[in-house]
């Protein structure tokens, strides 16, 4: 991991274990026998599919922000778990930490912008 943006990292790993966790939960909870409990869990999934969307997506594009070196991928990763809060308010403390870690080290890292 030397001279990879650490804060980047870290979001990317905070950002898969949260990825795995939704995942788990939500995904495996219509497994259940009871046909009113997986109901209730498909339910659930429904309504938290599209926060667990733009969570996986910031997640890929974070990644992709760290490991390329590309300032563009690491702001797109921020801005979209910024969404993911905005499409589940509620689990904003489960993206609100990849999200400024994001955007700090989108920050520190060094822009190639070409002067045309």
């Amino acid at each position: 991991m030397k001279g990879k943006n650490m804060f980047l990292v870290i979001s990317f790993i905070l950002g898969v274990c949260y990825c795995v966790y939704l995942f788990v939960y939500f995904l495996g909870g219509m497994s259940s026998s009871d046909g009113m409990e997986s109901a209730g869990a498909a339910i659930a999934s429904v309504l938290v599919m599209p926060h667990l969307i733009c969570t996986v997506l910031a997640t890929l594009f974070n990644g992709l922000g760290c490991f390329l070196n590309k300032r563009g991928f690491a702001l797109t990763g921020g801005i979209l778990y910024i969404v993911a809060m905005v499409m589940m308010p509620i689990y904003f403390m489960f993206v609100i930490i990849q999200a400024i870690l994001s955007f700090i080290g989108f920050a520190k890292m060094k822009g190639h912008e070409s002067h045309a």
